[in-house]
C-alpha cells in the first residue's frame, strides 16, 4: 500500500505523505480502514441489538399497555438488520454499505418503537420515557465510528423524529415541550460536534502512521543504500576493500572448517602512476573503469568475487583446488587485460599498452593461524612477478629466491617493536647555507631486532606500508619528535617522514591536532615529509588531508624531488613549503651534465617560491656548489650526521630564520 504514497515523490526529497492530494489521502484512508471498519461496525451493531431488545424490560414495566407491540417491534426489526447486515458481510461489500445498513438499523429501531410505543396510554410516562431517544442519537455518533456525514444525516432522522413525537402531544405544557427540545438538539450538537472530532483525531492518527511508515521505508533504503555505499568502491563499482574482505574471512572460515580450497589472486596495472601523470588522473580513472569491467567480466564467468584491493590493484577469490586452475585463471586475467589494447606510451619497457601483472596463492596449509597468511603470499608472489619484468604471472612459491626475504620476519618484529622499545629516532640537523644556522632537523626512524642488529630502513619501512604497522609508528613518530625535540625547545622545526597510507587515513589531520594540543605544540614547529618516489596517487582525499594539515599550521617538504614521475604534477597541486632536492643530483655534478641538471632542478624548484633545500652535502666541494647555485638550505654528513636527541650539540638558535 505505501508505494501509492512514495511513487510520486522525488526519491531525493524528503517523502511526506501529507503533500499529496487530500483525494489521494482519502482513497488511501479508506482502504486503509474498511477491513476494520467492517470489523467495529459488525460488532457494534450485535451489541447494539442486544442492549436494545434488554430495553425491552423498560417497555414491560413502564408502559405495559403496548409492550407487546413494542417488543415485537424490537425483535422484528433485530433479526431483520442483523439478517442484512451479515448477508453484506458474505457478500462481502464495502464498510461505507456496512455502515449505512447499521445507521438505518438504529433509525429503523428508534422509529418503529418510538411508533409503537406512543400508541400507549400512559402519555405522561411516555411524555418522559421518548427522552431515552437520546441514547441512539449518541449510538450513531459516538458508538459507532460511522463517517461524519453519515452519522450527520442519521442523528438528523432521529431528531426529526423525536420532535414529531414531541409535537404529538398536544397536552403538555409548552414549557415542557421547549425543555426537552432543547435537550435534543443539545446532544445532537454535542454529539455531532463529538463525533466529527473523533473522526478527525482518526484521520490524522492515520496520517501520522503513514508518515511514520514512509520515513521507517525512507530510512531503511537509506541505511541499504550506505551498507552498498559503504561496501562498494565508488569509481569502478567494484567490492571495496571492506566487503572483500568480510568475503575473504568467510572463505577462510570454510577452508579451516570443511577444507574447502580457494586462491587468492592480485592484479596490479602496471606502471599505472606513469600513466597517471601523463594522460592525467581523469583518464587514469577511465583506465580503470575499462580494466575492472574486464575483470568483472572474467569473475562472473568463473564464478569469482572481485574487488577493488588499493589505487590500481585489485584482488580476485575463487573457489580453485589447485595450481594447474589457478595458474590458468591468473593467465586468463593478464590476458583479458592485454586483450584491451589500452595505449600506455610512457612504459619504458618496449611495451605501449595497459597490462597487468598477476600474484597468486593458494590454500594449502590447514594449520595456518591466519587469513592474512594467504593475501601475504599472494601480495609476494605480485612482488615476484613485477620484478619478473612485469606484465605475467606468477604463483607463490617459497623456494622463489624473490620471496626468500625476510620480510615476514620483519612483519612480525614490527609487531613488537614499539612495545619493546626496538624503534627509535636518530635526528639530522638541517642548516642555512649562507649563515650556517641549523633551521630545523629531520627526524629519522631506525628499528633493530632483538638481538640489537640494526635494519636498514629501506628493508622495514616498504614491510611497515605493507602490513599497515606504518600507521602505529608513524603516530610514534610524531610524538616522540615532539618529547624528544620540540617540548625541550632543542630546534624551532622538525621534519618527520609521512607515509601515503597515513595521509589516507580518516582523521589523520585530527589525530595530530590532538597531539600538538596534548604536548602545548604550535603546528608551524612541524613538517611532514612526504616522498614523491613513493607510489602515490593524488586524489582529493589527499589534497584535503594536507589542507587540513597546513590549516594547522604544519608545512609540508617535497622530499627527494627529481627521483619520481609525478614531480611537476605535485608541484602544481600542492603548495609546498619546501622542496628537497635528491643528493643523486649533487653527487652527479661531477661531470657538466651532471652540473646543468642540478642547476634545471634548482631553478625549477624556484619558481614555486617554496624553500629549497639540497641534500647529501659530504664535502667542502658540494658547500660551494650549493652556495654557487644559492640555494636556502642543505643537509649531509659535511653540516651534521644523524644522531640521538640526547647527544645534539645545538647551539641555543636564533629562530628568526627558520623554515617557513
Amino acid at each position: 500500500m505505501m508505494h501509492k504514497v512514495t511513487d510520486p515523490i522525488d526519491v531525493d526529497a524528503p517523502r511526506d505523505p501529507r503533500a499529496q492530494p487530500a483525494a489521494v489521502l482519502q482513497a488511501l484512508y479508506q482502504e486503509h480502514s474498511e477491513e476494520s471498519r467492517k470489523h467495529t461496525t459488525r460488532q457494534g451493531l450485535w451489541i447494539a441489538v442486544l442492549v436494545y431488545l434488554l430495553f425491552s424490560i423498560s417497555d414491560i414495566l413502564l408502559i405495559a399497555d403496548v409492550a407487546r407491540h413494542t417488543v415485537a417491534a424490537r425483535f422484528a426489526i433485530s433479526a431483520i438488520m442483523l439478517l442484512a447486515l451479515e448477508l453484506q458481510i458474505r457478500l462481502r461489500q464495502d464498510a461505507d454499505a456496512i455502515d449505512r445498513t447499521a445507521a438505518l438499523a438504529l433509525i429503523l429501531a428508534y422509529a418503529g418503537w418510538l411508533t409503537t410505543a406512543l400508541m400507549t396510554s400512559q402519555t405522561a410516562v411516555m411524555s418522559y420515557y421518548m427522552v431515552f431517544g437520546a441514547i441512539f442519537m449518541m449510538s450513531i455518533n459516538l458508538f459507532f465510528n460511522f463517517p461524519f456525514r453519515l452519522s450527520l444525516m442519521a442523528s438528523t432522522v432521529i431528531v426529526l423524529l423525536f420532535f414529531a413525537a414531541l409535537l404529538s402531544f398536544p397536552q403538555e405544557e409548552q414549557v415542557y415541550k421547549l425543555t426537552f427540545g432543547i435537550f435534543c438538539l443539545s446532544c445532537f450538537i454535542f454529539t455531532s460536534y463529538v463525533n466529527w472530532k473523533l473522526n478527525h483525531e482518526r484521520y490524522n492518527v492515520f496520517l501520522n502512521a503513514l508518515v511514520a511508515k514512509a520515513r521507517q521505508e525512507e530510512a531503511a533504503e537509506r541505511g541499504e543504500a550506505l551498507l552498498r555505499l559503504s561496501n562498494t568502491d565508488p569509481l569502478t563499482g567494484l567490492a571495496n576493500r571492506r566487503a572483500i574482505d568480510e568475503t575473504l574471512r568467510a572463505l577462510w572460515a570454510e577452508w579451516r572448517q570443511n577444507g574447502q580450497p580457494f586462491a587468492v589472486v592480485l592484479v596490479d596495472v602496471d606502471f599505472f602512476k606513469r600513466y597517471n601523470d601523463y594522460y592525467g588522473h581523469l583518464d587514469g580513472d577511465r583506465c580503470l573503469v575499462v580494466v575492472a569491467e574486464a575483470l568483472r567480466a572474467l569473475a562472473d564467468r568463473h564464478g569469482a568475487s572481485l574487488g577493488r584491493y588499493g589505487g590500481e590493484e585489485f584482488i580476485f577469490l575463487v573457489n580453485l583446488g589447485n595450481e594447474d586452475g589457478v595458474a590458468a585463471f591468473a593467465e586468463a586475467i593478464r590476458g583479458a587485460v592485454e586483450d584491451l589494447s589500452l595505449r600506455h606510451e610512457q612504459r619504458r619497457d618496449g611495451t605501449a599498452k595497459v597490462t597487468v601483472s598477476v600474484g597468486a596463492a593458494l590454500t594449502k596449509d590447514v594449520a595456518a593461524p591466519k587469513v592474512e597468511k594467504v593475501i601475504h603470499q599472494a601480495d609476494r608472489a605480485l612482488y615476484s612477478a613485477k620484478a619478473a619484468g612485469r606484465n605475467c604471472v606468477k604463483l607463490f612459491d617459497p623456494d622463489d629466491p624473490n620471496n626468500s626475504d625476510d620480510s615476514e620476519n620483519i612483519a612480525a618484529l614490527l609487531k613488537i617493536a614499539i612495545a619493546q622499545d626496538l624503534v627509535s629516532m636518530v635526528y639530522q640537523p638541517v642548516q642555512d647555507i649562507v649563515t650556517g644556522e641549523t633551521v630545523a632537523v629531520e627526524s629519522l626512524m631506525r628499528l633493530r631486532m632483538l638481538d640489537g642488529t640494526a635494519i636498514a630502513p629501506c628493508a622495514f619501512i616498504p614491510a611497515a606500508e605493507r602490513t599497515g604497522a606504518i600507521v602505529e609508528l608513524g603516530q610514534w613518530a610524531i610524538r616522540r619528535v615532539c618529547e624528544d625535540i620540540l617540548v625541550k625547545d632543542l630546534a624551532r622545526v622538525v621534519s618527520v617522514n609521512v607515509s601515503p597510507i597515513q595521509l589516507r587515513m580518516p582523521g589523520f589531520a585530527a589525530g595530530v591536532a590532538m597531539t600538538l594540543s596534548e604536548f602545548g605544540i604550535c603546528g608551524d614547529r612541524l613538517a611532514f615529509e612526504i616522498t614523491e618516489g613513493q607510489e602515490m596517487e593524488i586524489h582529493s582525499s589527499l589534497l584535503r588531508c594536507i589542507s587540513d594539515l597546513k590549516a594547522l599550521g604544519i608545512k609540508i617538504w617535497l622530499d627527494d624531488f627529481g627521483t619520481g614521475f609525478a614531480g611537476l604534477s605535485w608541484l602544481r597541486l600542492i603548495d609546498f613549503d619546501c622542496v628537497k632536492i635528491d643528493k643523486s643530483f649533487l653527487h652527479d655534478c661531477e661531470t657538466s651534465k651532471g652540473s646543468v641538471m642540478l642547476a634545471d632542478i634548482v631553478r625549477l624548484a624556484r619558481n614555486t617560491k617554496a624553500k629549497i633545500l639540497v641534500e647529501g652535502i659530504e664535502t667542502v666541494e658540494h658547500l660551494t656548489l650549493v652556495r654557487r647555485l644559492q640555494v636556502d638550505f642543505g643537509q649531509g654528513y659535511h653540516l651534521g650526521r644523524p644522531a640521538p636527541a640526547r647527544t645534539m650539540q645545538l647551539p641555543v638558535p636564533r629562530w628568526g630564520k627558520a623554515i617557513s
